[in-house]
């Protein structure tokens, strides 16, 4: 399941990334070339770059690749580990939780409003500020369905497993995970030149 998610936040992520590119390549070539301009792909990618944020948020926590220090976090007792790692996750779905909170006092005020972007294209705030909001609410449902489980796992002494699924990556997991992709790749390209 948790692939299936991820894959499918990937997916909207590149598409919305991808989209920008070609909107970008288009509105350039037509200023260079016939000198006409589209009038509205910075404010698209301020939009893109406003969701694909909140995305990569979810992304990020899922694939454990929040930046943690961690220089001694090794060097401790498991029972400390697992207690740190508990707080992290907690911290972060705290801050989750805060962010969509204000995200939502946002929202209601550009309804209040009618609030509309100061460009030619006079965009009603309320469609891309309800697609950010959304990912911002989806990035706070993930951390607070992983604080659970942390939870869950250090009130019934799972510590083990508390420590497996909730440290930072160290460097060699980091190494393994891109030689395994690349590995990957290398075999889809064989597959694709057969």
């Amino acid at each position: 399941m948790k692939d299936r998610i991820e894959t499918l936040l990937a997916t909207v992520f590149g598409g919305i990334f991808l989209t920008l590119a070609v909107v970008v390549a288009v509105e350039t070539i037509s200023r260079k070339v016939f000198n006409f301009s589209l009038q509205g792909a910075d404010e698209l990618g301020g939009y893109a770059l406003a969701v694909g944020s909140t995305i990569a948020f979810s992304l990020a926590l899922m694939g454990r690749n929040h930046i943690r220090v961690d220089v001694f976090h090794d060097k401790f007792p498991r029972a400390l580990q697992a207690a740190l790692n508990w707080l992290s996750i907690v911290a972060l779905a705290a801050l989750g939780a805060f962010i969509a909170w204000i995200a939502f006092k946002v929202i209601g005020d550009t309804l209040q409003y009618h609030s509309t972007a100061q460009t030619p294209w006079a965009t009603p705030l309320i469609w891309p500020q309800s697609v950010w909001y959304a990912g911002l609410v989806i990035f706070a449902l993930v951390a607070i369905g992983y604080a659970v489980r942390a939870t869950a796992l250090l009130l019934s002494n799972r510590i083990d497993t508390l420590n497996h699924d909730f440290h930072p990556k160290s460097a060699k997991e980091e190494l393994k995970e891109e030689l395994e992709d690349l590995a990957h790749r290398q075999a889809d390209m064989q597959g694709d030149k057969s």
